[in-house]
């Protein structure tokens, strides 16, 4: 299975850089992971709503050119549908059953995803009601990932 993780904007948080190499070497033993930053556009307060639509609009058509026709998309969105970790993992594994062998998960800016990306979506997921900083959810998302590994073979680690 090869993952793809694109997100908005460039990591900067020591803490959250070390969490994610923790991760990524996990993972390394269970799926080809590949993590893409596209680049943010300014955001300053007080945007209108024309103004936040072209950030988004920009950002995103950066998201679509980073994904490949033949590819599983999987959208983090407030609005998504909320699973369990295993609801997450027998996802992964049927995914991986019916063929389906890439799949990008992708992360918003600040502002959220356009519609366009949001249309290029195959599952819209979200990990809360809550919002959580974008550049936090790289280091959550790579958690649930390798927890689904671990529970898809049957080894200690998901309680």
């Amino acid at each position: 299975m090869n993952i793809t993780i694109i997100s908005v904007g460039k990591l900067k948080e020591k803490y959250l850089k070390m969490g994610i190499d923790e991760y990524k070497k996990r993972l390394s033993t269970y799926t080809n992971l590949n993590l893409i930053e596209v680049q943010d556009e300014k955001a300053p307060e007080n945007l209108s709503q024309a103004e936040m639509d072209l950030i988004k609009r920009k950002e995103g058509e950066r998201i679509l050119a980073k994904i490949p026709a033949d590819t599983f998309v999987i959208t983090l969105e407030i609005k998504g549908k909320q699973l369990s970790s295993e609801q997450l993992a027998k996802q992964l594994d049927q995914l991986a059953t019916h063929g389906k062998s890439k799949i990008a998960f992708v992360i918003g800016g600040s502002l959220g995803l356009s519609e366009a990306v949001m249309k290029r979506s195959n599952l819209a997921l979200s990990f809360s009601k809550m919002t959580l900083p974008h550049q936090l959810m790289r280091l959550v998302l790579l958690e649930q990932v390798y927890r689904a590994f671990r529970i898809n073979r049957g080894e200690p680690y998901h309680k």
